[in-house]
């Protein structure tokens, strides 16, 4: 009976509903130890830091949301806190030669610079070599931006290391959510270094997530998000509906904007642009619409409203209002080729064997 109400309690069409409303404590600790993996270590602690991300957010912890919390976890790290990434000391230094080159810096004078002691004794250079996880590799990077003369104004950004802990969870999207949200735990240094810990990583990951609305039927939309951005699933189905009405090709990656904003008006502006008659707007109220593309809001505008009338009478029905983005995955720990759709069916996959349990 209580698998059966949270069942019908879950919906990934819109932003979970409160937990007070739906779950007990008690049941929710329940459900979410009948979900987890029946091999696991600290399986408590794993219960609790989950629950409390749930709680902490006021989302419910029905069986579909718990599920796609732990599908996550389980793809991303394998529920390992600060999980051993092979060749991780081989993979940092191409990327930081990748930086140099970027930034116009002799790589040979970068590595000499790294060949500093640090304040552990060994140098950086050795601390990179050695480095197995991901924690003692951006601590490396942490020691020389706060020890090293320039190396924060120089360095600052060149950690490697922009998703953290057992979900995986970027860097950029933890500090941007808390600087709008009250953070429910002591934080001992950073919210970056909160990453790191397990309660930090499941609270910040269920935030990226769960805790948004979106014109979704299914989760595997939300998967794509987790890895593409909030949105990105809406945004593709969009830039679809554009191509359509339009006739002309955009490529469904869920960046309604190039990267950053800044630059030539990009592939998505320049196709609604054609339509700006037919939707009776102008350029700027066409750029300002798409600028809301990580909102809510973009759903509301008459850029998106207009296109999808366009697209929808064209094609003589209904089109999805969500699409996996077609995005290939870059990376420093990224070596082969991989997809956004094999990610987010990779997840989905999990996902339904934990509802399966």
């Amino acid at each position: 009976m209580l698998a059966g109400a949270l069942w019908l309690a879950g919906c990934a069409g819109h932003k979970p509903s409160s937990a007070t409303a739906a779950v007990s404590p008690a049941q929710g600790r329940e459900l979410i130890d009948q979900s987890l993996p029946r091999e696991l270590s600290d399986r408590a602690g794993w219960i609790r830091d989950i629950y409390d991300a749930f709680a902490a957010l006021d989302i419910a912890p029905t069986r579909e949301n718990v599920c796609a919390v732990i599908a996550v976890t389980a793809q991303e790290s394998g529920f390992q806190v600060d999980p051993v990434v092979p060749n991780l000391g081989s993979i940092a230094w191409r990327e930081i030669d990748r930086r140099a080159g970027r930034a116009g810096i002799p790589a040979i004078l970068v590595r000499e610079v790294l060949k500093l002691d640090s304040p552990t004794g060994e140098s950086y250079a050795a601390r990179i070599g050695h480095a197995r996880t991901e924690k003692e590799l951006s601590d490396v990077f942490e020691d020389f931006t706060g020890s090293v003369p320039l190396g924060r104004s120089l360095f600052a950004s060149w950690n490697p290391i922009r998703t953290r802990g057992p979900m995986q969870v970027n860097v950029a999207f933890a500090d941007q959510f808390a600087a709008t949200h009250t953070y429910p735990y002591p934080v001992k240094v950073s919210i970056d270094e909160e990453l790191f810990t397990r309660r930090g990583s499941l609270y910040f990951g269920t935030a990226h997530l769960l805790d948004y609305s979106a014109p979704y039927d299914r989760f595997l939309f939300r998967f794509a998000d987790f890895n593409a951005g909030q949105y990105a699933s809406r945004n593709a189905a969009f830039q679809g509906a554009l191509s359509r009405a339009s006739g002309v090709p955009v490529t469904p990656d869920g960046a309604l904007l190039p990267h950053g904003g800044q630059g030539p008006v990009g592939a998505t502006e320049l196709a609604a642009r054609t339509l700006a008659a037919r939707l009776r707007l102008d350029d700027q109220t066409i750029h300002a619409a798409l600028e809301e593309g990580r909102r809510p809001e973009f759903e509301r505008s008459a850029v998106y409203q207009g296109v999808f009338r366009l697209a929808d009478r064209a094609a003589g029905h209904h089109l999805p209002r969500a699409a996996v983005p077609r995005i290939e995955l870059e990376g420093p720990k990224i070596e082969r080729r991989l997809t956004t759709d094999w990610y987010a069916r990779r997840v989905d996959g999990r996902f339904r064997a934990c509802l399966a349990r």
